[in-house]
């Protein structure tokens, strides 16, 4: 890597942890201690494998606040195998198919005068905006979640975190 020190200067930390472009989003996402929440949720869902895949995927990865912030039980409650179901419906709402880095979803929300709408892998659409620098995302119900962290990249897609759980309609 030539003079100049460690080559880890660039890889971003997601809570506590560096985040390897080399690897992929789930062997990232599980170093993370701000991210067990949706780590535990992709494990139930059955979704290790999908997003060991070659992608590459944009994932929206909501931090365990988020999660703790939804009603009392949710997290929970998606948690249990019957309802195994709506937590993957859940979770694939907050991927959308392809690498869309922030410079990609600036470009889709100029282009769109504004507002980019993003379908995600679940079926369902994100509305993208800008609010000054960041980066906003309206679930089908109307609630925003604001990227925190962007452009984590992995080796099969990239992560912005955010501070909401989105919800599919």
């Amino acid at each position: 890597m030539g003079m100049g020190g460690s080559s880890n200067t660039n890889t971003p930390m997601v809570g506590g942890a560096p985040m390897y472009p080399t690897k992929d989003i789930v062997d990232n996402a599980v170093n993370s201690k701000d991210h067990t929440t949706l780590v535990a949720a992709v494990k139930a869902a059955g979704l290790v494998d999908t997003l060991k895949s070659p992608g590459p995927f944009t994932v929206f990865a909501p931090t365990n606040a988020a999660f703790a912030a939804l009603p009392p039980g949710t997290v929970d409650t998606l948690l249990k195998p019957e309802n195994k179901g709506t937590l993957t419906t859940v979770l694939t709402y907050h991927v959308v198919p392809g690498r869309m880095d922030s410079a990609a979803l600036m470009n889709a929300i100029k282009a769109g005068g504004g507002k980019a709408v993003l379908k995600t892998a679940s079926g369902g659409t994100l509305t993208a905006m800008m609010s000054g620098s960041n980066v906003l995302v309206t679930d089908a119900k109307g609630g925003t979640a604001m990227v925190t962290i962007a452009d984590v990249y992995q080796s099969n897609g990239v992560i912005h975190v955010v501070n909401k759980v989105l919800l599919p309609g």
